[in-house]
C-alpha cells in the first residue's frame, strides 16, 4: 500500500476488520439477540435491546458497534429468531414497531459521530446515547404512525407517544446508566483485544 492509499485509509476510516473485530461484532450481535429476548409484552414490548445497542457502540466504538447492529438486524430480517419473543423475519422490521429497530442504526451513527468529534469520554458518550435515543424515538414513532394509519386507521401524535415513547423513557434512561457503567468497566478489556 502506497503512502497516499494509507493516508486515504486513515482519513476515511476504511480499514479491514481483523479476526478479533469480526468475533466482537458477532458476539455483540448475539448479545443484542439475548437482550431482545428479555421482554415484557406491551404495544411496543419492553426489552433490553436498546441496552445492547448502547453497550455495543460504547464498548466496540462507532464502526464495529454500528456493524454489529446491522448484523443483528440482518439476522432477524432473514428469519433467525433474534427479535423479541424469539421471532424473526422481515415482517417484524416492516411492521409497526420496526421503525424503532431501524432507529437503532441512527442511534449508533450518532454515537459514532460523537465519538469522532468529542472522543470516548463518559460525558460525550452519555450525551450521544441520549441524543441517539431521541432520534430513535422520533424515527420509530413516525414509522409507527405511518404503518398504524395504513393498516388500522388514523392515530394522533399524542396517542402514539403515549403508547410508544412515554412508558419507555424511564426504563431507557436506566439502560443508558447501566450501559455507561459497564462501558467504563469493560472498555479497557475490549480495547486490549483490538
Amino acid at each position: 500500500m502506497n503512502t497516499t492509499t494509507k493516508e486515504m485509509s486513515n482519513i476515511t476510516g476504511n480499514s479491514r476488520l481483523s479476526t478479533t473485530d469480526i468475533a466482537l461484532i458477532a458476539l455483540f450481535a448475539a448479545i443484542m439477540a439475548v437482550c431482545s429476548w428479555i421482554m415484557i409484552p406491551a404495544t411496543v414490548p419492553f426489552t433490553m435491546q436498546t441496552f445492547g445497542v448502547f453497550l455495543a457502540v460504547g464498548l466496540l466504538g462507532g464502526k464495529r458497534g454500528t456493524i454489529s447492529i446491522i448484523v443483528y438486524l440482518l439476522l432477524g430480517a432473514v428469519g433467525l429468531p433474534v427479535f423479541s419473543g424469539f421471532t424473526g423475519g422481515i415482517g417484524h422490521i416492516l411492521g409497526p414497531t420496526g421503525g424503532y429497530m431501524v432507529g437503532f442504526i441512527f442511534t449508533a451513527l450518532i454515537m459514532w459521530l460523537s465519538e469522532r468529534f468529542f472522543g470516548k469520554g463518559t460525558r460525550a458518550l452519555a450525551t450521544s446515547m441520549v441524543i441517539g435515543l431521541i432520534v430513535c424515538y422520533a424515527f420509530g414513532t413516525a414509522w409507527f404512525m405511518s404503518v398504524y394509519t395504513k393498516n388500522t386507521g388514523d392515530i394522533g401524535l399524542a396517542t402514539a407517544l403515549s403508547w410508544c415513547v412515554i412508558p419507555y423513557i424511564i426504563p431507557d434512561v436506566i439502560k443508558i446508566i447501566l450501559a455507561l457503567m459497564l462501558t467504563r468497566r469493560l472498555r479497557p478489556f475490549v480495547d486490549r483485544q483490538a
